[in-house]
Formats: structure tokens, C-alpha cells, sequence
């Protein structure tokens, strides 16, 4: 057995007992594992081999070759299964909002009005909506994107409105801390916004086209994967855990 194929297994078995433990149902929790910086070959094996469907690139040009040469995979699939899905979840810049849309399933680092009319004027008409994500920066931290948590709630409201994206929730890296028990009250901040979010966008009256698919909460990461499952996490994004250290892009 490989080494990527063992630890896909050994983190899919955490997100499950820790979903377990945390009285939820370990298939609402999606695995995101996070490709950048890896070859082709080792998302064809996790692919291949643990069956895992969902990638996440931080750059979007490595992202869009990395698309094109996996192409023939659906050729590997059988009838109706679904494809391979491409995440981007790297910070956004206008001059690559264009790759973005045509090539990727999802973009989950929305923290600007204008980086999001831009991927909703790009998409493609022949695909579906581009999946979208709210960034929110829980720390105020200047290294990293996202809006403060009083700026998410604004935002999210004028990204529902655009044509040919589908908000579906938000994103969020908290600030590096290694204990679980301090690891989890910005994870609960964090839940507790998106939930909030998610009530006003599902209430009777305020639902517009996507907006009653606000479902998806994207954090969690190798190192604080169990306090995300236990404060909420909908999508988990792992890369080192899966692949191993990164080299250079």
C-alpha cells in the first residue's frame, strides 16, 4: 500500500470518529484533499485507489494544468459516476478570476465584491453555476485574505444576487494553535456567523436562486481537523496529511 493511499484511509477514519464522538454523521463532513504543488500522478492515485473525487489547488495556473492533464479520467469512470471536483482555495487576484471560471467546480476565497462580479461575468454559460465561498478572516490577521466577521453578512448578500454563481456557505484559516480546547472558540465564532447566515437565507421570503444551497462551512486542516468536525465543519481541507510535505511551487 502506498503512502498516500494509507493516509487518505487513516484521515478518512478520523473524520469518522470524530463525527462519531461528536454526535454527527461522519458522511455530512466532505474530505477536500489538497493537491497544490503535487503531480498529477498523485491525485490520479488518490483517485484510483481510495476513490477520493474532491481537489483543492491555491494557484490557479498549476490548478488548470493539473485539470487539463486528468482530463481522461472520465474516460476511467463509470457511466454516470460523478467526475473528479476542482476546488480552488487559494487568495483571489482579478488577473486569474478568468481561469478560475472556466476550469474550476468551486472557488472558496471570495473576499472582495469585485473578484465575484468578475468569476459571475466569465463563467461559462455552458456550465453550471461556479460554487462559491465566502472567506472570512476570524483573526484580522494581515497575512491572511477574507473579510472580518461584521463584513461577511454584506458580502454574502451581494454575492447571492450574481448570475452563474451559487453561494454556498463560507471559508475560514484560523490562526495556527496547536491545543484542541483553544483550537476551538474562533471555530465557534465562525459556526456560529454561518449559521446565522444560513437562517436568514433559507427564511420565507428572503430566498433567491442559490441561496437555499447555504450548506457548506470550509475549514478545518491537517493540524485542527477534530476541532473543526466538533464545532461544525462541513468541508475539511487536507494536504499534508494526505500527500506529505509540499515542495516548491
Amino acid at each position: 500500500m502506498s503512502a498516500i493511499t494509507a493516509n487518505l484511509q487513516a484521515i478518512q477514519a478520523i473524520i469518522a470518529q470524530t463525527a462519531v464522538r461528536a454526535g454527527r454523521v461522519p458522511d455530512s463532513i466532505r474530505l477536500l484533499a489538497v493537491s497544490k504543488t503535487r503531480p498529477a500522478s498523485d491525485v490520479l492515485e488518490a483517485f484510483q485507489n481510495v476513490g477520493q473525487r474532491d481537489f483543492g489547488e491555491n494557484y490557479a495556473q498549476e490548478g488548470v494544468e493539473k485539470i487539463h492533464a486528468l482530463t481522461a479520467l472520465t474516460a476511467l469512470l463509470p457511466p454516470g459516476a460523478p467526475p473528479l471536483v476542482w476546488h480552488f482555495i487559494g487568495p483571489l487576484q482579478s488577473n486569474k478570476t478568468r481561469l478560475v471560471a472556466e476550469n474550476f467546480d468551486w472557488a472558496h476565497s471570495i473576499a472582495r465584491l469585485k473578484i465575484a462580479q468578475r468569476l459571475s461575468e466569465q463563467r461559462p454559460a455552458h456550465l453550471p453555476p461556479l460554487q462559491v465561498c465566502v472567506q472570512v478572516n476570524l483573526s484580522g490577521e494581515a497575512s491572511k485574505s477574507g473579510v472580518a466577521p461584521e463584513e461577511a453578512a454584506p458580502l454574502c448578500r451581494a454575492v447571492a444576487t450574481l448570475p452563474r454563481l451559487c453561494l454556498r456557505g463560507l471559508m475560514a484559516i484560523p490562526a495556527p494553535e496547536t491545543d484542541f480546547e483553544r483550537q476551538r472558540p474562533p471555530l465557534r465564532r465562525l459556526r456560529q456567523l454561518f449559521d446565522a447566515l444560513r437562517d436568514e437565507f433559507v427564511s420565507v421570503g428572503r430566498r433567491q436562486e442559490g441561496q437555499e444551497t447555504f450548506d457548506t462551512l470550509s475549514v478545518g486542516m491537517s493540524h485542527d481537523l477534530e476541532a473543526a468536525i466538533c464545532e461544525g465543519s462541513t468541508l475539511v481541507r487536507v494536504g499534508t496529511a494526505i500527500f506529505g510535505a509540499r515542495t516548491k511551487a
